[in-house]
């Protein structure tokens, strides 16, 4: 099962680490070298374990527990519908999603499903792990991922500990076939310095101004980027077998392996030279379909072996 969460820690080391290795008045080496001189960056590779990936059509199927204003369902809908949609003006979703392709055969395609309602709390307000699987077992279809949405008023087991969201699988039928779920919670009044960022200012490390949402929304706007991460981390590395880095049990997948990183010249604390919208002030990297603008953080690129951001 994969998870994210932004990691104020290290975020902490890779900042004293930017610094110390390009401080100028830093003592050179015998050489005459500088320290960075000597520090050799290494390629992200994320290793193929020969699993199966889901390629072709997808449907995506969401679960709404909690309460969700008809405006917030619409932000994330249209932000489903952008990744297969060629028609939107650069830099768009679909072109941050078609660096799925380049991992191993060929394109996801997906499509927005069936939608369930679940305003009456009718588990509670705070969930377990396998209350999150009894709602994504909700529809029964292997050629489908399964997306459990939870309102800024429900508490999730570890969320905003460790994690801000995860993706796994559940056993389906008759208990052998595997289904792809993906849960993503709104940190809107929880912890949005933790799951938010960069609309939110960090609990810890560098305290830099936040981003003005693009959709007017900190917790949906939020909530956009990890479903961005978990929807590119199941499609390559659905049943803990596809792509990653690290041990299966805690993968660096697509997109958590560039963790924080969402424009040219990121450092941490810093998501990025991104595009600002004249009129609202808001900050994106991606246009959607119905004139949406979404920010979206950068994706592993097999081809080169680097995270690419879109601007």
């Amino acid at each position: 099962m994969g998870s994210i969460c932004h990691f104020a820690i290290l975020f902490s080391i890779q900042l004293f680490l930017s610094f110390a290795l390009n401080d100028p008045t830093a003592e050179a080496a015998p050489t005459g070298r500088k320290l960075s001189a000597l520090v050799k960056e290494q390629p992200l590779v994320l290793k193929y374990h020969n699993g199966a990936l889901l390629k072709g059509n997808i449907t995506v199927n969401l679960i709404w527990y909690g309460a969700f204003t008809p405006i917030q369902r619409s932000i994330i809908v249209d932000f489903i519908q952008s990744l297969n949609s060629p028609r939107t003006p650069p830099p768009s979703v679909s072109s941050w999603w078609e660096t799925t392709e380049k991992y191993k055969s060929g394109s996801s395609n997906l499509v927005v499903g069936k939608q369930i309602l679940h305003e009456a709390y009718s588990l509670g307000k705070v969930l377990k792990t396998n209350h999150l699987l009894a709602l994504a077992g909700k529809v029964n279809d292997l050629r489908a991922i399964n997306v459990v949405l939870t309102a800024k008023d429900v508490a999730v087991d570890r969320f905003c500990m460790s994690r801000c969201g995860s993706h796994g699988a559940n056993r389906a039928g008759n208990g052998k076939a595997r289904q792809a779920y993906i849960w993503v919670g709104n940190s809107e009044t929880q912890c949005p310095g933790q799951c938010a960022w960069p609309f939110h200012q960090p609990i810890y490390g560098p305290q830099t101004p936040p981003l003005v949402a693009p959709n007017g929304d900190v917790g949906i706007d939020g909530m956009i980027i990890n479903l961005a991460t978990l929807l590119a981390g199941t499609v390559t590395n659905p049943f803990n077998n596809g792509y990653f880095q690290g041990p299966a049990t805690a993968p660096l997948e697509a997109v958590s392996a560039c963790p924080g990183v969402f424009g040219s010249g990121s450092y941490p604390g810093y998501p990025g030279q991104v595009l600002v919208d004249k009129a609202s002030g808001a900050s994106y990297n991606a246009n959607g379909v119905n004139g949406r603008k979404f920010l979206l953080p950068a994706m592993w690129d097999p081809q080169t072996s680097a995270c690419k951001p879109l601007v």
